[in-house]
């Protein structure tokens, strides 16, 4: 084939490419992420090594396990998801502390800090996929339509993968006046889907931003990166630490467990409310995402060991993503936090409330999922007196 015809065909290929697939860094971009002291032969890395898919028998056994008819059952809810039916209400005022939490579903966080307002990977679409037809469906509505939200000071990106970060929910805020803080290389993205690059904070893991009284600051994740047919791993993943003046809060993103999480909380913690990652877990990628047992070890040493702030499950309850049972995540949690003497926060979605007061931890979960075999456990326990104080 000659110069121009390969030519030709390159261009036909990056015009039939999905708009949702984003871009991939270049120019000024790409030489910073080569500087990055986290990229090494030509991808980014891990703080320590992760196993990102099974490879071999272990994927034919995954795959077996996706598609047993009695286990797919388990993994959807077995009724309507309960939704708060007053988000917008009682957004409309302020909190009192300075600080409230709305969990939107799944990873997607409104926090109000402090007085300003912080959305943590916002995903509104009805899949989270690069097309309208196919991939994991929402199973439940968005509490508040993005438009009716209201304001925000910064949207927060962990990292580009599409049930983070979402192509029409972008679109729509990029009309805003809102900053995006981002892992390096995910700017590409933002930039492809008509967010001006002025207000594109791009960073590396250990630097940080201000955005009015807020600091933003970008921490390490034990994960991975990509969107396209060709994962070039150019693009970084991360937790995010928020300091405002009286406040402060983590948002895990997606991470396995890792010993860097005493690391985080000794320079940045303690914190009001840690948001961790605990669902779509699999002992097909252990080293990826975290199960609610991880998840309870990674607060407590964000925390420095105290049995201090509120520890608030996400990464649940949204999106179909791996073989354990739909209400698992929630159920584990609970029962992890409870033995720990952790405070958890366990709100339906759009729920908003304030760390500082009692969070809710109803179980609702239970009334729409299927009951595993021998029921469910009593809750509260039975002849215990639950606390739900966070200070030890």
């Amino acid at each position: 084939m000659s110069g121009s015809g390969s030519r030709s065909l390159s261009s036909g290929l990056r015009a039939a490419r999905p708009a949702a697939f984003g871009a991939d860094p270049s120019g000024a971009r790409l030489e910073r992420i080569r500087r990055s002291p986290h990229f090494a032969n030509g991808v980014f890395v891990n703080p320590v090594g992760a196993r990102v898919r099974p490879s071999g028998s272990a994927a034919a056994a995954m795959a077996k396990s996706y598609f047993r008819k009695d286990e797919r059952v388990r993994r959807a809810p077995a009724g309507l998801i309960p939704v708060h039916s007053t988000t917008l209400a009682d957004l409309a005022r302020p909190p009192a502390s300075g600080l409230r939490i709305t969990w939107m579903g799944h990873s997607s966080v409104l926090a109000e800090i402090d007085g300003y307002r912080v959305l943590f990977d916002p995903v509104w679409g009805e899949r989270c996929s690069p097309f309208a037809f196919a991939g994991p469906k929402r199973l439940h509505p968005v509490p508040v339509p993005l438009a009716a939200l209201g304001p925000v000071d910064v949207v927060v990106i962990s990292h580009d993968h599409y049930d983070h970060l979402d192509m029409p929910t972008i679109k729509e805020l990029a009309g805003t006046d809102t900053v995006f803080a981002v892992p390096l290389g995910v700017g590409a993205h933002l930039e492809h889907w008509g967010v001006s690059a002025d207000r594109i904070r791009e960073l590396d893991w250990q630097e940080a931003t201000k955005v009015g009284g807020l600091t933003l600051t970008a921490t390490p994740a034990r994960h991975f990166c990509g969107r396209g047919l060709r994962n070039t791993q150019h693009t970084l993943w991360a937790s995010w630490v928020v300091a405002g003046d009286e406040h402060r809060i983590y948002h895990s993103g997606d991470t396995g467990y890792f010993e860097g999480f005493k690391d985080i909380g000794a320079e940045h913690g303690p914190f009001d409310i840690t948001m961790i990652q605990v669902g779509a877990y699999s002992e097909f990628w252990p080293d990826i995402h975290m199960t609610p047992e991880e998840g309870l070890q990674s607060h407590l040493d964000l925390q420095g060991g105290r049995l201090s702030g509120v520890m608030m499950p996400i990464h649940w309850a949204t999106f179909n993503l791996a073989m354990h049972a739909w209400a698992e995540p929630g159920e584990r949690m609970m029962w992890a936090t409870h033995g720990a003497g952790v405070t958890m926060a366990a709100p339906q979605p759009g729920e908003p409330f304030e760390p500082k007061s009692t969070p809710p931890v109803s179980p609702w979960w239970r009334g729409v999922s299927q009951q595993p075999v021998g029921g469910w456990a009593a809750w509260p326990p039975v002849g215990e007196q639950l606390d739900l104080v966070a200070e030890s």
